[in-house]
């Protein structure tokens, strides 16, 4: 099995012999419905886009539906027939006529908020700013008046927010040319990416970059260009549904009774990971949707599942047998250099782990071993056990500390406390809760 894109946008079905774990539908965001009455006798046939084309432009809205260009039509989402992009953009049709956009990207600049999550079209030298599909005051306008350094014709641009890349940025791409154009100081520093393809169109989505070109794609970072993989790959088996091509068929979504988690944590910037069998699941990504990954194309040394997953301290640590994994939590997931190492050299004990977890700005983890609980301060060198107190649930074998407390996750129900110290002293055994479709793509 493919373990790069496979499962992007369409269904994996993880089971194994003893337990039926996630089902996620990987579909891109969900299409949004619009009643527009438009002559369209002016306009040319429908495209197909499961005939190969190659696109003008692909940009998320505020809301996360994604729009495919191509000519004077687009595509609203990953399934459906193409429409005129006047329907949603009318403002582009009244001042070009010309049927096309060049290249298009949507804003990240939390530090402007007027200018947040707008999209930006491009055409010779304009440059369009769009808000809830309206077109601002005062556009279009000459690309150098907002994005000054950048060239006319851009064939493609993609958003990289700090973090990804070293500031809050926009790569343009012109043939073999590549913008980097900072947000903040509008300065611009040109390279070349020569082993990546001439891009027609970039798409950023959940913070990996595709690079397309005809009817393929590359995926590349945003500060190298490095392409690692296998590429290019056909952009119809990922990024549409069309017939003969695509991973994974028409599997139906799990009922909520049938998921269960090998290890749930959520890092310092808010990304929030569920792992079951040998992938990952996003749980944070609301306006891209809940999509489920391997867990080596982010973990990359992590080929066999996850006992436990906590994070602390801008790293995550990956438990599994008796070794732990230290990784960079910020992307790309980089091990930390001399791991993984084992649990008694890191932690002081030995394995296996059921579970563990920390709470924000606290420096303890709470590790689970069957029905008992040991505290850790990772403050502390060595690392030993600080303290242990017996449980009152047995078979936990998921856990994480957020804001609304701690839950313990049992199969497919949880447990819900205010404190770990509550968990840890509770006499009484509370009512388990059921997985809901609202924490996981399932259905009850």
């Amino acid at each position: 099995m493919v373990y790069d894109e496979c499962l992007l946008f369409f269904l994996c079905r993880i089971h194994d012999s003893f337990n039926v774990h996630l089902t996620l539908t990987l579909t891109g965001p969900l299409d949004h419905d619009h009643n527009h009455h438009e002559d369209q006798a002016h306009h040319k046939a429908n495209p197909d886009r499961c005939d190969g084309i190659e696109f003008d432009a692909i940009v998320p809205d505020e809301n996360g539906h994604t729009f495919f260009f191509k000519g004077d039509h687009l595509w609203n989402g990953f399934k459906g027939p193409a429409q005129v992009s006047s329907a949603f953009f009318k403002e582009l049709d009244n001042y070009h006529h010309l049927g096309h956009v060049d290249a298009a990207f949507r804003m990240h600049n939390k530090e402007k908020p007027e200018k947040h999550d707008h999209i930006y079209f491009f055409l010779d030298d304009k440059v369009f700013s769009y808000y809830n599909h309206s077109l601002e005051e005062g556009y279009p306008k000459d690309i150098q008046l907002d994005f000054p350094g950048v060239p006319s014709h851009v064939d493609a641009a993609v958003e990289c927010p700090k973090g990804e890349c070293n500031s809050d940025s926009v790569l343009f791409f012109k043939g073999e040319e590549v913008y980097n154009y900072d947000i903040a100081t509008q300065s611009v520093k040109e390279k070349q990416w020569a082993h990546l393809p001439n891009c027609t169109s970039a798409f950023r989505w959940l913070e990996q970059y595709y690079c397309f070109h005809g009817h393929n794609f590359t995926r590349f970072h945003p500060v190298s260009g490095e392409v690692n993989g296998v590429y290019p790959k056909d952009s119809r088996h990922y990024f549409m549904s069309c017939p003969n091509f695509g991973h994974g068929g028409e599997a139906n979504v799990p009922k909520c009774s049938e998921v269960t988690l090998d290890a749930i944590t959520s890092d310092d910037s808010g990304k929030t990971y569920a792992f079951t069998g040998h992938n990952y699941m996003r749980l944070d990504t609301h306006r891209d949707g809940k999509h489920t990954f391997p867990i080596a194309r982010t973990w990359k040394e992590v080929t066999n599942g996850v006992d436990a997953v906590f994070s602390y301290s801008d790293k995550i640590y990956i438990i599994k047998g008796d070794q732990v994994y230290i990784y960079k939590s910020a992307a790309p997931s980089t091990l930390i250099e001399g791991y993984p190492k084992s649990l008694n050299a890191e932690l002081g004990i030995e394995g296996p782990v059921n579970a563990a977890f920390v709470c924000a700005d606290h420096h303890i983890v709470h590790i689970i071993q069957g029905q008992k609980m040991l505290d850790i301060d990772l403050s502390a060198t060595p690392r030993v056990v600080a303290s242990e107190a017996p449980l009152p649930i047995s078979g936990i074998e998921a856990g994480m500390c957020s804001r609304d407390g701690v839950k313990v996750y049992v199969g497919s129900e949880y447990y819900h406390y205010e404190t770990p110290r509550l968990l840890a002293f509770s006499k009484m055994l509370q009512e388990p809760k059921t997985i809901t479709p609202d924490m996981m793509r399932c259905v009850e």
